[in-house]
């Protein structure tokens, strides 16, 4: 089968599996049957970033990319990971693979972890900053999106932001809690999933919910 190149989505994987971790809706995990994990939740089929064969995103020196690659994909590429829990779900064709806590991150992995640390920013923000405070977070911002392991998800997430209503609202802390709510959101909405309620970000990343699960 010859390289195929498939898109990423605004942010993508800031994004996979966010729903458990979040509370936000999250980017389905399983792919088409016969298809890649990787390739299913980035969508086939225009021009972006190359996949290998099996389904791994290669980075830009060709080479495949770890953080770029669900660990199914990753597995299938090796057909053998040390170590590795493989369940079974008979609802789907998929075999969810998890690793040990102390191999290095796959796409969602770094995708959950990014967001709940960005939130987590957020929502410890002053709701006055300085202007200090203010650069602070507009340089934070930048410099994550350049350094961001996933290669592609990093290019993609910059390209975002210099677009309409993409560059980072940091005012104060209900401004950037919104931003960022509403720049996953914008995954979200490409992949038809439903949105999550922006208006309700400081419970879920601040306050905690008002039915008190939280306390």
């Amino acid at each position: 089968m010859p390289t195929t190149q498939i898109p990423y989505p605004i942010i993508f994987q800031f994004l996979c599996s966010v729903k458990n971790v979040t509370g936000m809706p999250a980017v389905p995990l399983d792919a088409e049957d016969g298809g890649s994990k990787t390739e299913a939740l980035m969508g086939g089929g225009h021009s972006g970033p190359k996949m290998s064969s099996k389904g791994v995103v290669l980075g830009p020196d060709g080479k495949p990319c770890r953080t770029c690659t669900s660990v199914r994909d990753w597995a299938s590429m090796s057909r053998s990971i040390k170590g590795a829990k493989i369940t079974t779900n008979k609802a789907t064709t998929a075999t969810p693979i998890t690793l040990p806590a102390d191999c290095p991150p796959d796409v969602e992995l770094l995708g959950r972890s990014s967001w709940t640390l960005l939130h987590s920013i957020a929502a410890t923000y002053p709701e006055k900053p300085s202007t200090q405070q203010q650069q602070d977070a507009t340089t934070f911002i930048s410099s994550f999106s350049r350094l961001y392991p996933c290669h592609w998800c990093a290019t993609d997430f910059q390209s975002w932001m210099k677009g309409a209503g993409g560059a980072p609202k940091v005012s104060s802390r209900q401004e950037f809690g919104q931003w960022l709510c509403e720049a996953q959101n914008e995954v979200n909405k490409k992949l038809g999933k439903e949105e999550f309620d922006c208006r309700k970000w400081e419970e879920r990343w601040r306050t905690g919910w008002k039915d008190g699960r939280c306390d």
